[in-house]
């Protein structure tokens, strides 16, 4: 008698979110572990957006800065540049510019920023904010509304201004990142917060926040599993929308992506350490349940391109 290998599956089932207008991408919508594709459904890849920015990015390591060094003075010609050149399947904006702490760009700054870059390509577009509670709250209704009829995706909303960016998400039809911190129970009541205010489930993105190799993925691994596990085994409605792992930004501030080789000779080559370094980091992540991820080297996103193309 033939070995049959035991099968698990799950009555609960991972959204499916759609975003883009001209050009559109899906992901989420699996019934199943990640890539389990032998258990279950897998009927989209996850999605990699490049991350560009409204200001040129001074913090940003050399390593990853001089990739975009002819383009990124220029938020118009750096979008153009990662989906004509990189083939970028996506693009995330983030109005960086506009915290307080760095230029203090106003909204109507980043409304501009928002509507020449919508002009300028045709692959869905992710806008987030700078992350201040108070600036995000002032600015993100506004590029929401300018954004109207994209079908963009707005982030992030967190517990302190959820109720704002969540109505002008809603508004001007948009899906919305929801971002707790590190924290399954955290994670489903801001998702919880989201749909008694009217907003669809089937809308969010849910963010439990991220960290890099090294410093802190265990951590974020774990919650972000046990988030899925809730969504499928547990069949918990709040807890189905799809993950986002905003990679990048976590990555290269840690020293591995920036101590160089006079420093650390040991370590090897920076520029190929680095690179893999956001590479595992997002790979890590995605075999956890994240099903969007945002990331900066192109030469990382060909990487975990080619891991997903042979799990897939």
């Amino acid at each position: 008698m033939a070995f049959e290998a035991p099968k698990e599956s799950f009555s609960g089932v991972v959204y499916p979110v759609t975003i883009g207008k001209d050009v559109q991408e899906t992901f989420g919508g699996e019934n199943t572990l990640p890539f389990h594709k032998f258990e279950g459904e897998v009927p989209n890849r996850p999605l990699i957006a490049l991350e560009i920015q409204d200001v040129a990015p001074e913090d940003w390591p050399e390593t990853v800065r001089r990739v975009y060094a002819d383009v990124s003075d220029d938020p118009v010609k750096w979008a153009q540049y990662c989906q004509d050149e990189l083939k970028a399947r996506a693009i995330a904006l983030r109005l960086i510019g506009t915290h307080p702490d760095n230029k203090d760009l106003s909204a109507d700054d980043a409304v501009k920023v928002v509507k020449d870059v919508l002009g300028a390509v045709k692959v869905p577009l992710i806008i987030l904010g700078s992350n201040h509670v108070e600036k995000d709250s002032e600015v993100l209704p506004k590029v929401a509304e300018a954004a109207k009829g994209y079908n963009c995706i707005i982030g992030k909303a967190q517990e302190a201004n959820y109720k704002t960016i969540a109505a002008a998400a809603m508004a001007n039809e948009h899906k919305l990142i929801a971002m707790s911190e590190l924290d399954i129970n955290l994670s489903k009541q801001l998702n919880i917060l989201l749909t008694q205010m009217g907003f669809d489930k089937e809308k969010i993105i849910t963010d439990p926040m991220c960290s890099a190799l090294g410093y802190g993925l265990e951590y974020t691994y774990s919650v972000m599993e046990r988030i899925r596990l809730a969504a499928l085994a547990q069949n918990d409605e709040v807890m189905q929308p799809p993950m986002l792992g905003d990679v990048g930004m976590y990555v290269w501030k840690i020293k591995e992506t920036q101590a160089g080789e006079d420093i650390l000779p040991e370590w090897g080559s920076l520029e190929e350490r680095a690179i893999l370094w956001e590479a595992m980091t997002a790979s890590s992540l995605m075999l956890s349940g994240a099903e969007l991820i945002i990331m900066r080297h192109p030469r990382a996103v060909e990487l975990v391109e080619k891991f997903v193309d042979e799990l897939m």
